[in-house]
């Protein structure tokens, strides 16, 4: 029997099993999916950014018999290896005639194929260029919507209420948020859009002078791609993902999670196109990436950004006239204050990129980047600043590279700022058998190392500061169990933020998942976390820098009643332990989750009870498209949600999603101008989404 025979009659024996596929498909939750493979409980995620690129790879799957390992990385459930395998299987029996073909590979299991159908096809005829001119292909692009928004907490806050000496309210704007998004679509060829946001408090005002057009925050960009050497072309607003991030991360990091493997490596995606309604920190103008030849290609990107900043005058004894200390992303211009710092600092940004990728075993590039701001930036002069960057010009550059060697996959990246700093991340992730790999992540970040829109891997935010070893490892048991762990240390060289001398600390998880059918999924999971700050007592003039501990306790079930009901238990439980006090946090949630054709209701309880800060309970909710609520269960209460999501038809989707948390521990809920006179806290919520073809 011939090779493509046995392949046909593979193909024809899983046939059976496509309609079961297809209705995985239909019953697909994303959002549930992005919970899962990213529980994170003190995450500072994305997730707008992680939700959409996902959604686009829904919109668009993957055709498993024409993508590289870049477009399969984007899967972050598959690790390099299956990738390898994967590709190795193509090369050699050429295209896939099904997806179920997968399940003969080594390390695709059924588990990973179900979460792999939403987002890959097989397509084995030959792929055809789409030559129809750009605004045709636009217009009748399926992947085309438009998204209104409103939202608003019910209870009255102090910011709304009218001053009886100035007749008027602190906040110039109403409580409602405001938001529209549209964007049309498809991968490999085109993307354009815009995206526009009111926040509470601020003012729907038209003042082309003060640059106010209506909404307070406007975003937009067009991107093409593949046109002849021209691979990729943005106007407007982008980000950029090059290397292991340590320059330019473009928001796409994962960071430390209950994935130990698979997230570390960060892909090397180039130039992406910005989305987000966070108010700072992306590119405004132009980029674009040419193939120069061969396997060599150079990105080239110029931006010029105004950004939100308090400018201040300079005293006699210090070094600049006028200056500003750190460049504010709230985005919020509510109060006299907040609109005076609004756009009042420009940060011109311009550099180069060069890559080199010969085949999927190595890549290697360098970066070249240059950071100018209208106005000096000077830190406030407390000794953890010191090494912090200051002036109105800096310089970075870095080389990065990956190699794959047999079973092992390095990867890294090394640079230089202008003050002389340097960082650099390394690693790599193998497999040292069939049912267990392994990774090691080493970063080392001196304390002048400056790089601002870096987003490496490392314990802190920033990339500076920060020597770490991390070793994650998943031991897959068998068909039910799997085991995944890692361990971090750390060790901050200088003095941070409310830590007045050098510290180190130490961080470690370990996740066991047992999945004994398929509609039943358990995991327990246990997380110890210890890193010094300061006491709260002063000892001879001298205030210690002392060891906390945190312990973090999580058992979650969730079972599938029926093909429309799933339900959700979950409970978390921490202690915190600092200067021989010990406080602890808790909380029990039950969540339903009810389809009903076009109708889909969900639904929490949620009873917490916590002590201090460091006992905060995070816990992903359901919200509506392109929105994400992962709220810090604080103090002694209950919180509760419904969200409605209903399909009119073809082309419009609602969701009114309503949620209300009320405290036992207090008669007031926040601080200053967002100050709650009560206990009570209600959010509502309403979205259409409109699909134009």
């Amino acid at each position: 029997m011939t090779h493509t025979t046995y392949r046909l009659i593979l193909a024809l024996c899983l046939i059976s099993t496509l309609a079961k596929a297809q209705k995985v498909k239909r019953d697909f939750n994303l959002e549930s999916f992005v919970e899962s493979l990213f529980n994170l409980q003190e995450a500072n995620i994305n997730y707008e950014d992680l939700y959409e690129q996902l959604l686009l790879l829904y919109e668009n799957p993957i055709d498993l018999n024409s993508a590289d390992d870049t477009q399969l990385s984007l899967l972050f459930f598959l690790s390099k290896k299956q990738i390898d395998t994967l590709l190795a299987y193509r090369d050699n029996s050429g295209k896939l005639l099904s997806q179920f073909e997968l399940l003969y590979l080594e390390g695709f299991t059924p588990d990973l194929l179900e979460k792999l159908q939403p987002f890959i096809t097989v397509n084995s005829a030959d792929s055809r260029v789409d030559d129809r001119p750009l605004l045709q292909r636009i217009l009748t692009e399926r992947n085309q919507y438009l998204i209104t928004r409103f939202e608003r907490v019910l209870e009255s806050k102090r910011g709304y209420q009218i001053n009886e000496d100035t007749n008027s309210t602190p906040y110039a704007g109403s409580p409602n948020r405001l938001y529209m998004r549209y964007r049309a679509s498809k991968a490999g060829d085109f993307s354009i859009g815009f995206t526009t946001e009111k926040d509470p408090g601020e003012q729907l005002r038209w003042d082309t002078k003060q640059r106010f057009y209506g909404m307070d925050y406007w975003s937009g960009h067009i991107m093409l791609e593949k046109l002849n050497k021209v691979r990729k072309i943005v106007i407007g607003d982008y980000q950029l993902q090059f290397g292991q991030g340590l320059l330019f991360g473009g928001g796409f990091g994962t960071g430390k999670g209950s994935e130990t493997i698979n997230t570390l490596e960060r892909t090397h995606l180039g130039i992406r196109p910005y989305t987000s309604v966070i108010e700072g920190g992306f590119l405004r103008g132009i980029a674009t990436t040419y193939k120069l030849k061969g396997d060599l290609s150079v990105t080239g990107f110029v931006s010029s950004l105004r950004q939100d900043g308090n400018i201040r005058q300079g005293d006699n004894d210090e070094a600049f006239e006028q200056f500003f200390s750190s460049v504010q992303l709230s985005g919020l211009h509510r109060t006299a204050t907040e609109i005076a710092n609004r756009k009042q600092i420009r940060e011109t940004v311009y550099g180069l990129n060069l890559n080199y990728q010969p085949d999927a075993l190595k890549q290697i590039g360098i970066i070249v980047s240059a950071n100018q701001f209208s106005l000096p930036i000077q830190r406030s002069n407390q000794p953890h600043n010191l090494f912090e960057f200051s002036g109105t010009s800096n310089l970075v550059s870095s080389i990065y590279g990956n190699l794959k060697v047999k079973a092992f996959n390095f990867f890294g990246e090394a640079g230089l700022s202008k003050s002389g700093g340097t960082g650099s991340v390394g690693g790599f992730t193998t497999s040292l058998s069939p049912r267990i790999d392994f990774a090691m992540v080493v970063r080392n970040f001196t304390r002048d190392f400056h790089s601002f829109r870096g987003s490496a891997f490392g314990e802190s935010g920033r990339n500076i500061n920060e020597r770490g070893v991390y070793w994650g490892i998943k031991y897959l048991l068998n068909r039910q169990f799997y085991l995944t762990a890692y361990y971090d240390t750390f060790r901050f060289p200088w003095l941070r933020f409310r830590v007045n001398a050098p510290s180190q600390g130490s961080d470690y998880l370990i996740r066991l998942n047992y999945i004994p059918k398929r509609s039943v999924a358990i995991y327990f999971q246990f997380r110890r976390r210890n890193r010094e700050q300061n006491a709260n007592e002063i000892i001879n003039n001298t205030r210690q820098v002392l060891v906390g501990q945190r312990e973090q306790v999580l058992a979650n079930f969730e079972f599938r009643a029926t093909n429309q009901l799933t339900l959700k238990s979950r409970i978390q439980y921490s202690t915190f332990d600092f200067e021989n006090q010990n406080t602890n946090g808790i909380a029990v949630i039950q969540d339903a989750i009810l389809s009903l054709g076009d109708l889909s209701i969900s639904g929490r309880m949620a009873l917490f009870d916590t002590e201090g800060q460091e006992n905060r309970q995070y816990a992903y909710e359901r919200d509506v498209l392109y929105a994400f609520s992962i709220p810090a269960y604080s103090g002694r209460g209950i919180r509760n949600y419904i969200l409605l999501s209903y399909q009119a038809s073809r082309q419009i989707d609602i969701w009114i999603r309503l949620a209300r948390t009320t405290f036992y521990d207090r008669d007031e809920i926040g601080t200053g101008l967002e100050r709650i006179d009560g206990n009570k806290r209600t959010e509502a919520k309403i979205q259409m989404r409109y699909k134009l073809n």
